[in-house]
Formats: C-alpha cells, sequence, structure tokens
C-alpha cells in the first residue's frame, strides 16, 4: 500500500519492550515495491524510513495525530459504545 505526503501512521511496535509510535509522512523518497519515506515522528525526530511487510500502517484521515490516533484508541473507542 503505497503511502503519500502527509499522511498519518503508525509503526508497528517491533518487540514486547519497545511500544509503536506515530508520524506524518513528509518526503516519498521511493514508492512501491520498496518504498522507503521520510517521516516526522510524534517525538519530533526524522527518519528515513523504509518499512517491513505490516510494519507501517496508515491512520484514518479523520485523526489527528498524536496518542490519541493510534488505532489501539481507536478500537477500544469503538468497542465502548453500546
Amino acid at each position: 500500500m503505497a503511502m503519500r505526503v502527509g499522511d498519518h501512521v503508525e509503526e508497528q511496535a517491533r518487540s514486547t519492550s519497545r511500544s509503536g509510535r506515530t508520524g506524518v509522512i513528509r518526503e516519498v523518497l521511493r514508492s512501491d515495491p520498496a518504498p522507503r519515506y521520510r517521516i516526522r515522528w510524534d517525538d519530533g525526530r526524522e527518519s528515513v524510513y523504509t518499512p517491513a511487510a505490516g510494519g507501517l500502517v496508515r491512520l484514518p484521515a479523520t485523526r489527528s495525530h498524536g496518542a490519541a490516533a493510534s488505532p489501539r484508541a481507536a478500537r477500544s473507542s469503538r468497542t465502548s459504545r453500546a
């Protein structure tokens, strides 16, 4: 799945001792089949990122980025409504 500049994304946790992180794509350096992105993470850092299969998830466009934008938070808010 190709990402675009401005997409809000979440990197999935690579281990149980490290949580995932969220950010915004600032530049598409290379597209599929081996994409490469410049991402500005929510902690202020920026990196060039080549995602592994399933390692980077596009967040819904209606969500603002930050801690509340994680898919886990979205799932828990959906399940709490009855």
